[in-house]
């Protein structure tokens, strides 16, 4: 979107629609505008928003602090400025949240090139129990909870919802309305009161090395060929519109399709081998295993036209593209946004082409 012949980030033509259409209509009906911030790694990120938010509702006539931000803590250099991320946005902070795959993606976004940061199958080796998460996690809660602002968890199984609770977290994210219910009376159960906010968690001392320190394990066949299926599910829902997805019984969403492409690309890249037979994780295999994935993703989409069958191989090849290239695409969504790859797929989409497969690029 263009502005006086200039690109608006996103973010930020999104916030400024938001708060120009809604903000009072929200204030008058007892709630707010009220966001949440992906994506941060820095204090002065966080800097940058609170002058916005400032900005904003001067500019609007608004109380001072009545816009409200969580941010969500999903990348490993955030979890060094906590403290300093909510100092920044100090009235406008509506606490901190924790995102396990986003998380955890990013130590390959930062440090993939290192095989001391070599991440293992997250399917058999990478939970909320191991060092480098619950740590994050225990530093989370305790750096909120310090300062009086709110933690909370992300959106995940069961399990991971009493392990965030036992942490201390002071409630979760949810990708449906209908969970709203049963994971208040699942914290009810498990907590008291509201909030955590009286656990301190002065009980835990998290070091740099707690947050760095990667889980010990190899990878699976299994492991790969999940992950491949998951990061090309995710394009061919993100083709039609969609943001999640079920598979296999489970909710995927940006976040696993993140982690997903994330190692491919990590063990293609250091050629790690599988604990199954020691075969090599080389571009071929990859390829190779998303060509006999092809039958069990149409069952998946329920695959019926043609048109169909053009948007799963699309997103094969867009996703062989990303986890083959050199170079670590950042962010996937992004790359899907603005690569010439999805462009001309949507255009041979309202034109009616079919016909035509794009092909991966190196």
């Amino acid at each position: 979107m263009l502005v006086n012949g200039r690109e608006v980030p996103g973010p930020l033509f999104d916030f400024g629609l938001l708060m120009f259409h809604n903000a009072k209509l929200l204030l008058q009906n007892q709630s707010g505008p009220f966001f949440y911030l992906s994506k941060v790694e820095s204090y002065m990120e966080a800097r940058l928003w609170s002058q916005i938010f400032f900005w904003t509702e001067k500019k609007l006539s608004m109380p001072t602090g009545c816009i409200k931000a969580t941010v969500l803590i999903e990348c490993v250099l955030a979890s060094f400025e906590m403290e300093e991320i909510l100092y920044e946005l100090k009235e406008h902070s509506a606490g901190l949240n924790c995102g396990i795959w986003d998380y955890s993606a990013s130590f390959v976004n930062k440090f993939g090139h290192r095989t001391d940061f070599l991440l293992p199958d997250r399917s058999k080796y990478v939970d909320m129990e191991k060092r480098f998460l619950h740590s994050y996690m225990d530093l989370l809660v305790q750096t909120c909870h310090r300062r009086g602002a709110l933690a909370t968890g992300g959106m995940a199984a069961l399990l991971l919802k009493l392990l965030e609770i036992k942490a201390g977290v002071d409630g979760f994210m949810v990708y449906d309305m209908d969970l709203i219910e049963p994971m208040q009376k699942l914290f009810k159960l498990h907590s008291h009161g509201q909030n955590q906010l009286m656990q301190l968690r002065e009980d835990i001392t998290v070091t740099a090395e707690d947050l760095l320190i990667m889980p010990a394990g190899g990878v699976t066949l299994y492991g790969l060929r999940y992950n491949i299926a998951v990061g090309v599910l995710f394009i061919e829902a993100w083709l039609s519109g969609r943001g999640h997805f079920f598979y296999l019984g489970k909710v995927e969403d940006s976040a696993t399709a993140e982690i997903s492409r994330s190692q491919v690309w990590q063990w293609i890249r250091h050629q790690v081998r599988l604990e199954d037979d020691g075969t090599v994780v080389t571009r071929a295999l990859v390829s190779s295993l998303a060509e006999d994935l092809m039958e069990d993703l149409k069952l998946a989409i329920h695959c019926q036209t043609s048109s169909d069958q053009q948007r799963l191989m699309t997103a094969v090849a867009m996703f062989l593209e990303i986890v083959q290239k050199n170079d670590f695409p950042e962010f996937l969504t992004t790359y899907l946004n603005l690569d010439h790859t999805f462009l001309s797929s949507q255009s041979q989409h309202e034109n009616g082409q079919t016909d035509t497969v794009p092909k991966a690029r190196l």
